[in-house]
């Protein structure tokens, strides 16, 4: 399954409930706000951090680029741009937006 979280960890615990419930094997998708989530001293970058043992994390690229937070990527994050969106969503044929 493809879990895609686009709310800031700031303002919701979505990311926390998400990664409570994602199965070992699943894929993790950041957009938008999400990707606060993805950067160095975040809160959430320990959670985070776990999660790369058992999920494929990946951050929306573009939307790293417009909060000027690209070069504060956790390691084990893999950036991905709108075309890589399409293929994760091919490649896991469900998909969970975490409102």
């Amino acid at each position: 399954m493809l879990h895609i979280v686009n709310k800031s960890p700031f303002q919701t615990s979505t990311l926390e409930s998400c990664l409570r419930i994602a199965q070992p094997g699943s894929a993790l998708l950041l957009i938008e706000d999400g990707v606060y989530a993805a950067t160095l001293g975040s809160a959430m970058e320990g959670p985070l951090r776990q999660a790369c043992a058992t999920l494929k994390v990946y951050a929306l690229q573009p939307d790293l680029d417009a909060r000027g937070m690209t070069g504060k990527l956790i390691d084990g994050v893999t950036l991905v741009d709108y075309g890589g969106f399409v293929d994760l969503t091919v490649q896991y044929p469900t998909s969970h937006s975490w409102l």
